[in-house]
């Protein structure tokens, strides 16, 4: 495994992973957030943590990707389809939300999942791009 590339690799899916994130939350799911205050009332934390979060993330994935990289196409295509499949792991866990935070919309549940798996596809093309086969 080269840990160059999965350095690389892990921080650029993180950075367009965190950017797909945000232009999904903050944009497009803004106006749901807004109508669900008894839900969503905490204080905003830093954008750098998110960032932070999402790099050390994707740097894992990215060493699982490096582990099992002849298995995927090569380039964004390989690397999407692997992203597509990291997702639905998360795109299950979404739905205990609406069982464990009281008010939590369950169709929110399906909008999250519905993030993740498109920002996971997004970045995991990235990571494609970026590691690429020996």
């Amino acid at each position: 495994m080269n840990w160059s590339k999965v350095l690389m690799g892990g921080i650029v899916a993180g950075i367009v992973g965190n950017l797909a994130n945000f232009v999904m939350h903050g944009f497009i799911m803004a106006d749901t957030y807004v109508s669900n205050p008894a839900v969503f009332t905490q204080e905003e934390a830093s954008p750098a943590w998110f960032f932070l979060v999402s790099i050390c993330l994707w740097v894992a994935a990215a060493m699982l990707f490096g582990r099992t990289r002849s298995s995927w196409a090569a380039g964004a295509k390989g690397g999407a389809t692997f992203g597509f499949f990291l997702a639905l792991v998360g795109f299950f866990a979404q739905f205990i939300n609406p069982l464990v935070i009281a008010d939590f919309p369950y169709y929110l549940a399906w909008c999250w999942g519905g993030i993740l798996v498109i920002a996971h596809v997004i970045a995991g093309a990235a990571l494609g791009l970026v590691y690429k086969e020996a």
